[in-house]
């Protein structure tokens, strides 16, 4: 397909769209085109909606491909189909709560394969859902993430190391972590909880951060301070406040090659050697899925509460 020249209009789950562009090259290294990508959304459609379902959603775009210019979407853009959900929530952040945009909430596979065409490559998501969380304005989380951020000198590997002392640290509350790799350097730690705030998730994933860190003095850090890092994995529990958001899991990331945020085991978070164990591309995760179904089956079944 040239690129700039292709377009199909095709049905989607009953949705008519016209899906324009597609030999466009959205990887320039890799020449992984907007088609792949579209076809690579389209089938892990089922495997993702479960994770955007009920969330304001933020897109980041790369219309021109990965070794162009990017930018973060939060209101839904002009010539949104009426066909795809949409809700106005006061802005993440806003010191005020009168600032607003109007999300994109992908609840169905149409609405995911329409985000594809946009070049809307990550997905970004909060840790709580509309419907918990009175239009937005008191968010109630029902998942924690800690954001394992390896600094200068580590490595996923050592990410690794890190996810398997927070995974017993978490036991220790009733609690059970479901990781997944990060797409870009390291990985998430997923926590399924009955609804709390998130001011409380925030706080509880400071404090276990901050215990590992003076448990493991050497490997981690829980402070943003770059000059501490080296070495270190850095434990982001910043990640659980109402305004921020994670990459979904199953996303793509808008890097060099298109990296998958793939959820992995614990048995592959304790074998893993090297990087290259624990980065997916899609035909990776698409192989995956058809032999071992989805690691995160089974995510949201069996939250606990956040302890006291």
């Amino acid at each position: 397909m040239a690129a700039g020249q292709t377009q199909l209009t095709t049905e989607v789950d009953g949705q008519t769209m016209k899906l324009t562009n597609l030999g466009k090259v959205l990887y320039p290294q890799t020449g992984f085109t907007k088609a792949e990508v579209i076809d690579y959304y389209l089938q892990v459609a089922p495997l993702l909606l479960p994770h955007l379902s009920d969330r304001p959603l933020t897109r980041k775009r790369w219309p021109d491909g990965t070794g162009a210019a990017y930018f973060f979407e939060k209101n839904a853009p002009r010539g949104t189909p009426d066909w795809v959900h949409t809700v106005t929530l006061p802005t993440p952040g806003s010191s005020t709560g009168r600032d607003e945009a109007e999300f994109v909430v992908a609840n169905d596979v149409p609405t995911i394969v329409w985000l594809a065409n946009l070049a809307a490559l990550e997905l970004h998501v909060p840790q709580w859902r509309i419907a918990l969380s009175d239009d937005g304005r008191n968010p109630t989380a029902d998942l924690i993430v800690f954001d394992l951020d390896p600094g200068p000198g580590a490595t996923i590997v050592d990410c690794c190391d890190v996810a398997l002392a927070l995974r017993e640290l978490l036991n220790h509350f009733g609690l059970e972590g479901w990781p997944k790799t990060s797409g870009n350097k390291g990985m998430h730690l997923y926590v399924p909880i009955e609804p709390a705030t998130s001011r409380s998730t925030s706080a509880f994933a400071k404090q276990l951060a901050e215990q590992l860190a003076e448990a493991l003095p050497e490997n981690v850090t829980a402070t943003m301070t770059k000059a501490l890092r080296p070495g270190k994995v850095f434990i982001d529990w910043s990640q659980n406040a109402g305004a921020k958001t994670t990459l979904a899991p199953y996303s793509l990331r808008g890097a060099e090659e298109p990296r998958v945020s793939t959820p992995i085991d614990w048995d592959e978070v304790a074998a893993a050697t090297s990087v290259e164990d624990l980065t997916f591309l899609p035909a990776d995760v698409l192989a995956r899925i058809e032999e071992y179904g989805d690691v995160l089956d089974g995510l949201y079944d069996d939250p606990q509460p956040l302890p006291s």
